[in-house]
């Protein structure tokens, strides 16, 4: 009974991981590069000057005032204001300078008005001019493509990204309970034994991101838990599109109900200073906003506050006197989904952790890849085993399906990632007046991608993965040198200016290249001493 089980239990874990992997891989490697969506739409907008810390260029005292005058200029009936001090952000990730927003005072029926921001120079207080870049999808777009897929409706993408990942959760349970020796299989690797050590790599890319595994599903589903199942919802507020619509009401809260702000009483850089002595670090913003009939108030963000909560930590003070006042209190399931989506996304992470994050995506593509490889080498080598029924109609159906298994694997495991690299080159090529620019960069991503499924599909399996292989390391290693042919922000320059998130992008294309070009001579290799035959063995001396 309990084998039976265990046999089930690798059925599920088969098939579940074979008919959603392609998707999940898109997925997975669409997702790690959300991790450095930042970085990734700073590097496709070249025109966007070095980052800078600026707070070395004037005092705080001088930049509040300076903000708070600009602000009673061009919003004197605001709902809110908010000055950003400079400081070295996580979320959005990169140095931010002096600014101010503002919200306007939203119209009869609406909840919400326009929301405006500018630019400030710290020594004057003037406003930036806005720094005209090219038109691209950025980094922004690859995220969204790992949760709504591109091409598709939002509720195609999302249901459809939705089943995967439940059935890849399946996956992850069934492959745990599968494995008898899973930490002991950690520590096995047998290079050079066919299915052997594709079995043994994928057990350890598995076993190493496990954790990473689980969370990373979990907290997926959960996030959309209403989109995936919303009978809960329906059944508690109705389904008709005033009760749903009750339903977001009741997550955003109260409708506030404000009066336009105004100067706060309490002196600001006096009140700053005191709180960056208390935190020791730096405060990053200031929001004004005056509730009606009750005290108004000033929230005070500190700047890369730890805790794994999307928002970071704000203490409210009194704008009159500067006395603490008590905020709303988020209720216990508003933090538990704050958390699991923080912890989807990494938004607390420091640089470090964001690193494991993306480490921890790659390997997630490798456990994916393995496994897809691994379905095809034990397939083909049941087929061999059974070459005397080669003639008959189902083994010809078998070794035509196996075919197409190999080439959506070399396609995808290679092809995607090759239209990635297509992608940036694009950023680079495409003309800067070009109409629907943004777009056109994505369609040359899935362009680059379907010519690799049909190249796939038509060469040797073996000769498809070492020439993409190769062509993806080339793709790759050269686009740093495109950038320098095409920009200003080149290597040498990026790393003397200290902005190492566009040198990291170069330096990580570098590494990704070599990654490629590692894998293709390892697997030239393994072919080339594979065909050649054992020398014969010496006569034995009489």
């Amino acid at each position: 009974m309990k084998e039976s089980f265990r046999q089930c239990m690798a059925w599920l874990h088969t098939w579940t991981g074979l008919t959603t992997g392609w998707v999940l891989f898109f997925v997975f490697v669409t997702g790690t590069a959300g991790y450095v969506d930042d970085e990734i739409t700073r590097w496709m907008r070249p025109e966007l000057p070095y980052a800078a810390v600026q707070r070395e260029h004037g005092d705080t005292s001088t930049m509040i005032g300076l903000a708070l005058a600009r602000l009673q200029a061009v919003a004197p009936q605001a709902r809110s204001w908010t000055v950003t001090l400079p400081h070295r952000s996580r979320e959005p990730r990169g140095e931010q300078g002096l600014a101010i927003a503002w919200e306007t005072l939203p119209a009869p029926g609406q909840d919400r008005g326009r929301r405006l921001r500018e630019e400030l120079d710290p020594g004057s207080g003037a406003p930036l001019p806005a720094l005209q870049a090219r038109a691209t999808g950025g980094g922004a777009v690859l995220y969204r493509m790992h949760y709504l897929l591109h091409y598709l409706s939002y509720e195609t993408g999302i249901k459809l990204v939705g089943i995967c990942t439940m059935l890849m959760l399946l996956a992850v349970v069934t492959g745990v309970i599968t494995h008898k020796r899973i930490f002991t299989d950690f520590f096995t690797f047998r290079p050079g034994k066919g299915q052997r050590s594709w079995l043994d790599a994928h057990n350890v890319v598995s076993v190493m991101s496990l954790p990473f595994f689980l969370m990373i599903t979990y907290t997926g589903l959960v996030f959309f838990a209403i989109t995936y199942l919303p009978a809960a919802r329906d059944a508690l507020y109705g389904d008709t599109p005033a009760q749903r619509q009750a339903y977001v009401q009741e997550l955003r809260g109260p409708a506030r109900d404000d009066l336009p702000v105004s100067a706060p009483r309490v002196p600001l850089p006096a009140l700053v200073a005191r709180l960056e002595a208390e935190w020791d670090g730096r405060v990053a913003s200031l929001q004004m906003v005056h509730p009606r009939n009750a005290t108004p108030y000033v929230d005070v963000r500190r700047a890369n506050a730890s805790g794994l909560h999307v928002e970071r930590p704000v203490l409210r003070l009194s704008a009159l006197d500067g006395t603490p006042l008590a905020r709303p209190a988020d209720d216990t399931t508003t933090r538990v989904r704050s958390t699991l989506f923080a912890l989807h996304e990494g938004l607390f992470a420091n640089w470090w952790l964001r690193w494991l994050y993306f480490i921890s995506g790659l390997l997630g593509c490798a456990v994916i890849g393995t496994g897809l490889v691994l379905w095809t080498v034990k397939r083909r080598q049941q087929h061999r085993t059974r070459s005397a029924d080669a003639g008959s109609f189902t083994a010809r159906a078998n070794a035509l399906g196996l075919r197409l298994v190999e080439g959506l694997n070399a396609g995808t495991l290679v092809g995607l990632p090759l239209g990635l690299a297509a992608y940036f080159w694009a950023n680079r090529l495409l003309p800067l007046a070009l109409h629907e620019r943004a777009e056109w960069e994505v369609h040359s991503l899935f362009l680059v991608w379907g010519w690799a499924l049909l190249y796939a599909c038509g060469r040797p399996v073996k000769r498809a993965w070492l020439e993409l292989l190769s062509l993806a390391a080339v793709a790759y290693g050269a686009i740093p040198l495109l950038n320098a042919l095409t920009t200003d922000k080149h290597l040498a320059r990026t790393m003397a200016q200290g902005d190492w998130a566009l040198a990291g992008f170069d330096l990580a294309m570098f590494g990704l290249a070599a990654l490629f070009a590692g894998v293709a001579l390892k697997l030239k290799n393994k072919w080339r001493a594979a065909g050649v035959p054992a020398a014969p063995r010496p006569a034995p001396r009489t």
